[in-house]
């Protein structure tokens, strides 16, 4: 969209039109996809004046990078392999440089990788369709129609803070229209997602045709249009929209725009994280907390696997193998691993049992995660499942327990308290418990 010249008075544009415009000419993000009805509504009960101060722990972790693989992926084939059973269909097992610790045949790299990870085995939901699945994953709670919940990645950065203030807190890789949402939280902690990690931040330069002057005079122009809004409709609605301005023009104008070039890596460190989307957005992710950036989401796609599910995996992970081999590798070689947690998640697992069409079903009684860095300890795998891979029967972890961990690691309160528009209270992983014991 390019924007006419908003001192021409004969073609002065509506605020609305203005200001949504100029957020597409900033970012590429247009102002329904920061502000949503819902979202806004939301931010407008959050006075900031009322907010209790976080008091936060020792902190592991500066920053999270959050890894998933949308769809549910097969523990049985990946993480928590079962040789010589039935259930494991025709699918090798490796030994790591983890002792004692398996993966399956389709992740060699990783294997070389494993005395960085700590796998959980252990995992178990009692949500067995996607949607519900994935959100409470996202945000522990379970979906509902009268509320949006925050992510974890709201959460972080609205407990513990950005650590860069001239980049987004919250960041998504590849996830699409799919977003996690800053659900009741404000605004500010909506992530912010870029499609292609190969494309980059789109849309963050000023458009032909407008220098530096007659951008400001944009901006003149837009903060007229708030003061004169403001007067007559809810001030915090116009300090949301001119907040993310503020936070696009700072970003536009800073230095650290350059994390999210992936042309300054050399070409080799490229190829060593692979040229499929996964590699870069892990690549990307490396650079984005590199510079600060509080929470990382790279997404994968596929691992909906009720048909083909052998041959289809051994199209999907050779990249996911590759990129997140390389992360670890990178982030260590450079003293980033201890305090950037590496997160690697699914959904739920798929059935022990393998179906006529060589697929594998929705199973949310066990499944595996894997977790790196920001003081784990590697080489370990925590709790059990049964000879088959049906049941957990030692240590269970609940989608909470594993978000509370997450938390634990940045040092969040696990106590503090939010509390809604609609004045209920909630709390960063629900009634999660978290597992120290994992922890150097």
């Amino acid at each position: 969209m390019t924007l006419r010249d908003p001192l021409r008075a004969a073609e002065l544009p509506t605020r609305r039109a203005f200001a949504g415009g100029l957020a597409r000419g900033l970012l590429g993000v247009g102002t329904a996809a920061l502000f949503g009805p819902r979202v806004l509504a939301a931010a407008l009960a959050q006075d900031p004046a009322k907010r209790s101060a976080p008091v936060l722990g020792r902190a592991r972790a500066q920053q999270v990078i959050y890894v998933f693989l949308r769809g549910g992926m097969s523990h049985l084939d990946t993480f928590d392999p079962k040789p010589g059973k039935a259930t494991q269909g025709p699918v090798e097992a490796l030994r790591t440089r983890a002792d004692g610790v398996l993966l399956g045949q389709y992740l060699p790299q990783l294997a070389e990788q494993m005395d960085k990870v700590c796998l959980v085995r252990s995992m178990q939901s009692r949500q067995g369709a996607h949607e519900q699945a994935q959100y409470v994953m996202r945000t522990s709670f379970e979906l509902r129609g009268t509320i949006q919940h925050p992510s974890l990645g709201a959460w972080t950065n609205f407990l513990a803070g950005r650590r860069n203030q001239a980049l987004p807190g919250h960041v998504v890789i590849g996830g699409g229209a799919d977003l996690p949402s800053a659900g009741f939280l404000p605004p500010e902690f909506q992530a912010l997602p870029i499609g292609s990690a190969q494309d980059g931040l789109q849309n963050a330069a000023l458009p032909r045709g407008v220098d530096e002057d007659r951008f400001l005079r944009r901006l003149r122009h837009l903060e007229a249009l708030n003061r004169a809004f403001a007067e007559t409709y809810r001030q915090r609605a116009v300090g949301a929209h001119v907040q993310a301005y503020e936070d696009a023009v700072r970003l536009m104008r800073s230095s650290d725009l350059v994390a999210f070039d992936l042309g300054a890596e050399p070409p080799g460190l490229r190829k060593v994280y692979g040229e499929s989307a996964f590699g870069s957005g892990c690549l990307l992710a490396r650079r984005l907390v590199e510079h600060g950036v509080r929470y990382v989401e790279v997404m994968a796609d596929g691992f909906d696997t009720h048909a083909d599910n052998f041959d289809r995996l051994g199209d999907l992970l050779p990249a996911i193998d590759q990129g997140l081999a390389a992360l670890l590798g990178d982030l260590d070689a450079r003293g980033l691993l201890e305090q950037t947690l590496v997160v690697v998640a699914t959904e739920f697992g798929r059935t022990p049992d393998i179906d006529a069409d060589q697929g594998r079903n929705h199973y949310p009684k066990a499944f595996s995660c894997a977790l790196a860095g920001g003081g784990v300890r590697g080489g370990q795998a925590y709790g059990q499942t049964d000879a088959e891979g049906r049941e957990v029967i030692a240590d269970p972890v609940s989608i909470q327990d594993l978000n509370a961990t997450i938390a634990y690691a940045c040092g969040l309160p696990l106590d503090h308290v939010v509390t809604s528009p609609t004045g209920r209270p909630f709390k960063v992983a629900d009634k999660g418990v978290p597992i120290p014991s994992i922890f150097a």
